[in-house]
C-alpha cells in the first residue's frame, strides 16, 4: 500500500524594515461612488486601477489584490506602519476623483462628487485574529514561564 504525504508549501512573507523595527500591514478598503452609481465600468475602470497602482509606486505601497466593480471598488494594499487605514483610504479616494472627473466630464455632471465620504478598512496580517488572541491568552503557559515567580 502507497501512502500519499501532503507537503505544507511556505507562504512567502515580504517583511520591511526600518529603523524602529519591522512590519508586514496589510489593509483592506473598499469604497463606493457616490449615491453607489455603477460608473465604474469601461475605460473609466481601466484607468482607475492604473491610477490606484500609480498612488500605490508613488508612496511605495503594494497592491496585493485589486477589483473594480461598477458601483464599487476592493483593494487589498501592503502599506508602512506611518500611513493610518484613514490616510490609506483618502489618498487614493482624493486622488482618483480628481483625475478621473477632470479626464471623464460625464462623472462630474451626473454627481456632485465622485465617492461617498465614508469606507470601509479592515487590517490583514499574515496571521489571524484568532491566532493572535491565543498566542496573548496563552503567554503564561509558556515552558519557560512556568515556575517562574516573577
Amino acid at each position: 500500500m502507497w501512502r500519499v504525504y501532503s507537503r505544507r508549501v511556505p507562504v512567502t512573507k515580504k517583511v520591511h524594515r526600518f529603523s524602529g523595527g519591522v512590519y508586514d500591514l496589510g489593509l483592506h478598503v473598499v469604497w463606493c461612488p457616490k449615491y453607489r452609481r455603477p460608473v465604474l465600468g469601461g475605460r473609466v475602470a481601466e484607468r482607475l486601477e492604473e491610477l490606484i497602482r500609480q498612488k500605490t509606486d508613488e508612496r511605495g505601497w503594494e497592491v496585493i489584490a485589486l477589483e473594480v466593480m461598477p458601483d464599487h471598488v476592493h483593494l487589498f494594499v501592503k502599506h508602512d506602519p506611518k500611513s493610518s487605514a484613514s490616510y490609506v483610504a483618502n489618498q487614493f479616494k482624493g486622488f482618483t476623483s480628481r483625475v478621473l472627473r477632470e479626464e471623464f466630464p460625464h462623472l462630474k455632471s451626473r454627481m456632485p462628487t465622485l465617492w461617498s465620504s465614508s469606507y470601509f478598512a479592515a487590517s490583514a496580517g499574515a496571521v489571524s485574529a484568532a491566532t493572535v488572541e491565543k498566542y496573548i491568552n496563552t503567554q503564561w503557559e509558556r515552558p519557560w514561564k512556568k515556575g517562574d515567580g516573577s
